[in-house]
């Protein structure tokens, strides 16, 4: 009885082998062919590549100063008693701007002219005294010792002379020096000055924007200054009003960079500036620089193969596709510049590249398939 039931369960598991197996060949006796699925032709868009050099327009964005900007201060010092202009105020050449007590360069100028008055008067008696002594020499009737004596007053006295006419002048000077005027047709920017206060000798006044012209000042990268020429030509623009327009060339580029931004000061002289690009205005500079050596292709025919930078190259024979890969030489706003694996003359697709295969074949949009 034990060995009966033993085989008993093998004959079962048997059974249900045979069973399996018979459903499976059924199975597969009634599934249907497999249908293989037709190419897809995908619809593309494509360009011819052209032999180019790359341009590249830069923005800034800065501000107008005056070419021109001078600090005024009084030679002098002293207390401010009038002030004759303010910000904003448009000065002519040897205008008033401020003037200084001067009571004290008055008194000065009147001792210097007294003391002059003296020196005057001694020098004309010790001239007189010279040239008698002179005559009576040479006719025998005085000695040589009071000759000499005379000669030698005179040059003291005239030495004298000298030192009186140069303490009016100083005197003279310093009277004109308590007032301050403009040194040239400009506007002023700044004052720091007012009545009653006492200033200090080259202590600023006036901030004076001269009228000899205006530039626009940015602050560029490095990597712009060594691709950038003195000869281009930069567009200036208001910032609130793209149409108050102008031109004009790079004047002066500061020799250091900014310790803190690392940028360098570029002074853009404008020609025959529009009257609405005042001094302060804000503005953007727009230059065209020359780029490296390569094509522009648009930046959606630019896609990733195994991290790699590719292109898909048409072959127009059987219009089928295939990556390419390519060297970027640089990104920009909506396109790349390719240094490097395209060729003139090959036909590259812009559009559709997201669902390309390498050797799939393809249907210009435009066209039928």
């Amino acid at each position: 009885m034990r060995v009966r039931g033993v085989s008993g369960r093998y004959g079962l598991r048997a059974a249900g082998q045979v069973f399996l197996t018979a459903v499976v060949l059924y199975t597969g006796g009634c599934s249907e062919p497999v249908k293989v699925e037709e190419a897809v032709v995908r619809p593309v868009r494509v360009m011819t590549v052209v032999e180019q050099k790359a341009r590249e327009a830069v923005t800034l964005s800065g501000t107008v100063e005056a070419k021109t900007e001078v600090d005024l201060s009084f030679r002098i010092g002293g207390r401010v008693v009038e002030r004759m202009a303010s910000v904003g105020d448009r000065v002519t050449s040897g205008q008033r701007l401020a003037r200084l007590d001067a009571q004290d360069e008055e008194n000065s100028l009147r001792a210097a002219q007294a003391n002059l008055a003296a020196a005057e008067g001694k020098f004309i008696e010790a001239e007189a005294n010279y040239d008698r002594q002179r005559q009576l020499l040479s006719r025998g009737h005085t000695t040589r010792q009071r000759y000499d004596q005379a000669s030698q007053v005179l040059n003291t006295l005239r030495s004298q002379l000298d030192v009186a006419t140069a303490q009016l002048a100083i005197a003279k000077t310093r009277l004109e020096d308590t007032v301050l005027y403009a040194d040239a047709p400009g506007e002023i920017t700044a004052r720091f000055g007012e009545s009653g206060q006492v200033v200090q000798p080259g202590q600023v006044i006036f901030r004076v924007a001269r009228k000899d012209g205006r530039d626009a000042v940015f602050d560029a990268p490095a990597s712009l200054i060594s691709r950038g020429s003195r000869d281009a030509v930069v567009k200036i623009a208001l910032s609130i009003d793209p149409s108050i327009a102008g031109s004009g060339r790079v004047r002066e580029v500061s020799p250091q960079a900014d310790p803190l931004t690392g940028t360098f000061r570029v002074r853009v002289g404008l020609d025959e500036p529009p009257a609405e690009l005042r001094l302060g205005s804000t503005v953007t500079g727009t230059v065209t620089l020359e780029g490296v050596g390569g094509v522009a292709v648009p930046a959606a025919a630019l896609s990733r193969t195994n991290g790699e930078p590719v292109v898909w190259v048409l072959d127009s024979a059987n219009n089928t596709v295939s990556p390419k890969p390519v060297e970027v030489a640089a990104h920009r706003v909506g396109d790349v510049i390719v240094s490097a694996g395209l060729s003139p003359g090959d036909v590259v697709v812009t559009a559709g590249v997201q669902t390309l295969r390498p050797g799939q074949k393809v249907r210009l949009l435009g066209q039928q398939s």
